[in-house]
């Protein structure tokens, strides 16, 4: 972890050159801390200051880099005045948020000015994990050595779910209905969610949801999957059906997996060259303007 975190600082030479060994020529970065854990007070002052840092870095890269930036997500309508500026004058394609904005989810009202932001400016919202309530990760996951409940409760099992349960609430609670052009981007091959539409589909219909649409569609509409350095044949051949090639952006876990072996894994793929086109760059050129 502590390599992962001095390779994650590095936007200059070395992260270049890491990306020309393994054939990556574009990469968007972004902060792997949850900015929504400092203080209320000072959260504007805080993420203005990295997002001036991380753009600086991008502007230096002569096009090898963009950013998604960090949103003070416990002043909801300074995170969108945030997102406003670091998209226009910054230059950057969106916003990441590490688990919750908060106490609660992104279905709460209280979040609607950001994605209402979101919405009109075109840029999509990169949701990834983090860590679960520490009731739930006490009461589902404690109970083996150390190391096997925290990573059970994280990377192996726990954040994961509870990243897919937040799509899905801001799908149930008619989020994407009321935003439109909200984007959201899911990591880890979507969560888990993917390969659970067809049961979500049965088990609450829109009889049920009361939703224009049922979830499944919903989601191919709003959501782009990515596969967060997981390199597994099965399960990209379960996405590529399910979600589609339209919907699918390549991505790598790096500084904490390495981007060993995601050029060789693309360059195996048995899938139209035209749909490889879309995966490995086209998509992310169109949703990221890049």
């Amino acid at each position: 972890m502590r390599d992962a975190v001095n390779l994650g600082r590095e936007l200059g030479p070395d992260r270049i050159s890491a990306m020309d060994q393994s054939g990556v020529d574009v990469q968007v970065v972004s902060y792997s801390t949850p900015s929504q854990l400092g203080p209320a007070e000072t959260a504007a002052a805080l993420t203005s200051a990295a997002n001036d840092r991380l753009a600086a870095a991008v502007e230096a890269s002569a096009g090898r880099l963009a950013a998604f930036a960090a949103l003070p997500w416990q002043t909801p309508a300074e995170a969108a005045d945030e997102l406003t500026r670091c998209v226009e004058s910054l230059g950057m394609t969106g916003a990441l948020l590490m688990g919750r904005p908060g106490a609660t989810f992104l279905d709460d009202p209280r979040y609607e000015p950001v994605l209402e932001r979101f919405s009109a400016l075109g840029v999509p919202l990169y949701l990834h994990p983090y860590y679960p309530v520490l009731d739930v990760q006490r009461a589902y996951y404690d109970g083996f050595s150390p190391s096997v409940s925290a990573t059970f409760s994280l990377g192996g099992w726990g954040w994961h779910h509870e990243a897919g349960i937040h799509v899905l609430r801001m799908i149930l609670s008619g989020v994407f209905e009321r935003h439109r052009g909200l984007q959201v981007i899911s990591g880890h091959w979507g969560e888990m969610v993917p390969f659970y539409l067809s049961r979500l589909d049965t088990a609450m219909p829109q009889s049920m949801t009361g939703l224009s649409a049922p979830i499944s569609d919903i989601y191919r509409q709003h959501v782009w999957v990515t596969p967060s350095g997981l390199l597994d044949q099965a399960q990209f051949e379960f996405i590529f059906r399910t979600v589609g090639p339209d919907r699918i952006i390549w991505s790598a876990d790096y500084p904490y997996l390495t981007m060993d072996g995601n050029r060789s894994f693309l360059d195996d793929l048995r899938i139209p060259e035209e749909d490889k086109r879309k995966i490995t760059h086209e998509n992310a050129e169109s949703l990221l303007r890049l």
